[in-house]
């Protein structure tokens, strides 16, 4: 008989509906995911034992005392336990799950009671709903609505539906059909007999259906962590994928606790919503001895709702002015609370790299999000866009069918780790087995198995694909298939009782360090060629997280610093893994900066961290910039500097008396010299960091017939007997005067007018833009160079004097003081290039807004703090 292609066609009708009904899909996953949100937001503000008070006395309304004390031991439990938001998150999944699984059952039940035709067609499509194994409802979910939240309930509530719809149906057929009939006869309206009698007299089997639903919501959420679903369900799926008994067994109790509440509440919900239960309610207390009455008493309901109340308030105001809980420290705050969301397969290098650059990105100030999956759902999710990045892809063999399947819609960020091999390990007390070919014959030495990791794995479909074959182990081996955890554990086991064991490994693994294991050799090269460890992204990621990528694309580990950081996670132990990437970091120091360097430099505390310089600086373009540069780069190194403005003489004098620690623009040896000279017994010169600067008086280049300072006599009409200067005190300007001009002969034609250098700016820019001649102090480097053309006025006689560098000069104690600073200071030097940048970046952010050009200099110029002020590790 031909083979029917049912899976074809579905998957096709799968693929039709996506294309096409994409918006549908869209909206739905907007609707459920804001319910979500809201719901979430809600049951994880307030404090956890606060709110287990209030689900308590929930408890003690609808049952009692004693499942009140009962119920909030064991939320108290869940929050000992440390899973409180887990368990808020599956309380969250469940409640918007059931609601709108309630609101579409009870409808559907209604219908198919009052219709047969409808009932007959409902009927098995509920049979396959119901029968349908759970974990199948997945697969579509993540195809229509990715990863997540939302795939996990729609997937909760088709499974969860059938039980609603037909307890509901059930109960309203059971209504006695005489009742039915005497409403008729005295003329009711068959929506108003509904609403008065069927619906009133089938609560009891409803609320029943809604019990049902709830129970099968609460056992589907979990399953869906899976794919993504936060809550309980992820702690379990993680539980399992490892092995980890602990970790299983905290979630189980946890999930167990909650099905208890929510059972045992919704059943009792019946005797407060039905009049049939309310009044066996009543006989049952009239019945209740009386030494037993307390316990079950229960209050009023507005007792309780004014109780409930109450306490949300308390709860509330308690979370908005009483958290106090840090986030994690932010070095340098790159990413702005940006969301990115890692994937990650539970293998040691995956969960290794990916908690690794979950601290990294935390650090540079993002707002990571990591998720375990399985190797499918992982590209899948990365396909479809719902997970950015992941960095534990093995190519291009392990997971060469993964990548084919979509690779269009992924980007690769390059290799981080490699070569890597895969292999099949026996314990070296296992004679007479070298290589593969050697398991042939050996198979009832093996138990005629070979203990495998996930069955989704590129090495396990290697295996089933190749290597078996290859050498003929698939006619006396069955690969066992399970977890990389259930793996370790058996060979563990087998290992202690010096039993003969075959599994699938790779390297590099700290499986080989912790037992003498022997990789058998594939001669035939069945396993292919050593993979190479690749993080993969979502395509467009690069281009909407250039910074991240940027990292990605750079990030290299070496065995050593792979096994290490594996060894520190395996220490931390299982739900602390950033604890183990702390500890590594710690032992590590700079790995962080190297791995993540921040534009403009990282954030390394200096050792003189806290001490706080003051630093002068004039009103000149170059010290501007330098300035700012410094008090950017030490308050990134912890320090605190001060900046202030002063006239030359006053800088000078301040720095001999200590008032000023330091200023980076002293002029020497020729312009400042008459100040150091005067000053120069209560300073220090901490060194040069600027070479080859002039003094000059410039024109525009329109202004003919004037190329040197000689050529100015005889035409002061031109320039109206003025040369524009600048600050009065500035050595150019007493050497202007006192030489320059004399020397020319121009001291009788033109006066020097005094004012400042933005002034003599705007003087320039304002004739250059009417093309007036105008004569104006200036020097090299400037970046009004250009801006405008201009002229340099030839110095023939060199009464500027000889070429000047920039200095840094300091109070004498200068040194002793803040001897860190002092020795940046010494190795500083800025190029012509990264001074006129520096000083262009500043002039576009305008006045007032130094800060922000220099900082938008440094994003340009990464590395630069490490330069400028290196911190020894």
């Amino acid at each position: 008989m031909p083979r029917l292609q049912l899976g074809d066609w579905i998957n096709s009708g799968v693929n039709w509906l996506r294309d096409n009904l994409s918006w549908l899909f869209d909206f739905i996953s907007s609707v459920v995911q804001g319910m979500y949100d809201g719901l979430n937001t809600v049951l994880s503000g307030p404090e956890p034992l606060l709110f287990a008070g209030i689900l308590a006395l929930l408890a003690w309304w609808l049952r009692g005392l004693l499942p009140a004390v009962l119920a909030f031991l064991g939320f108290a439990l869940i929050d000992s336990i440390e899973l409180w938001g887990e368990a808020m998150n599956t309380l969250a999944l469940v409640l918007v799950a059931g609601v709108i699984t309630i609101v579409f059952a009870v409808p559907l039940g209604i219908w198919a009671s009052r219709n047969r035709a409808v009932s007959a067609v409902i009927r098995p499509v509920l049979d396959f709903m119901q029968t349908m194994p759970a974990f199948v409802y997945l697969i579509p979910g993540i195809f229509f609505f990715g990863l997540g939240v939302v795939p996990g309930v729609v997937a909760t509530v088709i499974f969860s539906m059938p039980p609603g719809v037909r307890m509901t149906e059930l109960g309203i057929r059971q209504v006695d059909a005489e009742l039915v009939e005497a409403a008729d006869a005295f003329g009711t309206h068959p929506r108003r007999t509904l609403l008065r009698v069927q619906l009133p007299l089938a609560l009891p089997t409803i609320m029943a259906g809604v019990n049902q639903v709830i129970m099968l919501a609460l056992s589907m959420v979990v399953i869906a962590g899976m794919v993504g679903a936060e809550g309980l369900g992820s702690t379990v799926f993680q539980a399992i994928s490892s092995v980890d008994v602990a970790m299983g067994f905290e979630g189980g109790i946890a999930v167990v606790i909650l099905a208890m509440y929510l059972d045992r509440m919704t059943s009792a919900l019946n005797q407060r919503v039905s009049p049939l239960a309310r009044r066996a309610l009543a006989k049952e207390k009239a019945k209740a001895l009386s030494g037993l009455k307390v316990l079950h008493w229960r209050p009023a309901t507005s007792v309780a709702m004014v109780g409930v109340v109450v306490l949300a308030l308390v709860a509330g105001g308690m979370s908005m002015f009483g958290d106090d809980e840090k986030g994690p420290e932010v070095s340098a705050n790159v990413g702005k609370g940006q969301p990115v969301n890692i994937g990650y397969i539970n293998w040691d290098e995956g969960v290794a790299s990916t908690f690794l650059w979950k601290e990294l990105l935390e650090q540079r100030g993002f707002k990571p999000k990591v998720q375990s999956y399985d190797v499918g759902a992982l590209y899948t999710g990365m396909a479809a866009g719902n997970i950015d990045f992941e960095t534990d892809s093995w190519l291009p063999t392990t997971h060469a069918s993964y990548w084919a399947k979509y690779k269009d819609k992924l980007e690769n960020l390059g290799s981080w780790y490699g070569p890597t091999s895969l292999e099949v390990a026996v314990p070296s007390y296992v004679k007479g087995v070298k290589t593969l070919e050697d398991l042939e014959k050996k198979s009832s030495t093996f138990k005629k198995k070979i203990v495998g990791i996930e069955p989704g794995a590129g090495e396990m479909k290697l295996m089933q694909d190749k290597v078996m074959p290859g050498y003929g182990l698939n006619k006396d081996f069955s690969l066992v298939k399970g977890s990389t955890a259930a793996m370790l554990s058996q060979l563990d086991r087998s290992y202690a009782k010096k039993e003969p064991i075959a599994v699938t490994l790779w390297s590099p693994h700290w499986a080989y360090d912790k037992y003498d294991l022997v990789k058998l050799k594939d001669p035939k090269g069945a396993f292919g060629k050593g993979d190479r460890i690749d993080s993969l992204a979502r395509k467009g990621f690069s281009k909407d997280n250039p910074q991240v990528a940027k990292w990605i694309k750079n990030f290299k580990l070496d065995e050593k610093q792979l096994t290490s950081l594996e060894s520190a996670i395996q220490d931390a132990g299982k739900g602390k893994e950033q604890e183990g990437v702390r500890a590594w970091l710690k032992k590590n120091p700079g790995m962080a900066n190297k791995l993540a360097p921040v534009p403009g430099g990282a954030d390394q505390k200096g050792k003189d961290a806290g001490a706080a310089p003051k630093i002068g600086y004039f009103p000149w373009d170059e010290d501007i910039a330098t300035t700012y540069l410094w008090k950017n780069v030490l308050e990134r190194r912890g320090y605190k500097p001060s900046i202030k403005q002063y006239d030359v003489g006053s800088m000078f004098t301040g720095m001999s008396t200590g008032q000023v620690d330091v200023e980076f623009d002293g002029w020497l040896p020729v312009a400042q010299k008459q100040y150091w000279d005067r000053y120069k017994k209560n300073l220090v010169d901490v060194g040069s960091w600027y070479d080859k600067t002039s003094l000059e008086i410039a024109v525009p280049s329109y202004v003919k017939d004037v190329k040197s300072l000689a050529d100015l006599k005889g035409k002061s009409s031109t320039f109206k007997g003025k040369i524009i200067g600048i600050e009065p005190g500035t050595g150019e300007m007493k050497i202007l005067k006192s030489k320059v001009l004399s020397a020319y002969g121009l001291d009788k034609e033109y006066t020097v007018s005094d004012g400042s250098s933005p002034a003599m700016l705007a003087q320039l820019e304002r004739s250059y833009a009417k093309k007036e001649p105008v004569a104006v102090v200036l020097w090299t480097p400037h970046w009004a160079y250009s801006k405008y053309k201009l002229t340099k006025l030839a110095d023939p006689k060199q009464a500027f004097g000889a070429s000047n560098q920039l200095h840094t000069l300091a109070n004498k104690n200068f040194p002793k003081k803040f001897p860190e600073f002092n020795g940046w200071l010494k190795k500083w030097h800025m190029t012509e290039k990264e001074l006129a940048s520096l000083e262009a970046s500043i002039q576009d952010a305008g006045k007032g807004n130094e800060e922000e050009g220099v900082q938008k200099w440094m994003d340009a110029n990464p590395g630069i703090v490490d330069k400028m002020a290196p911190v020894a590790s």
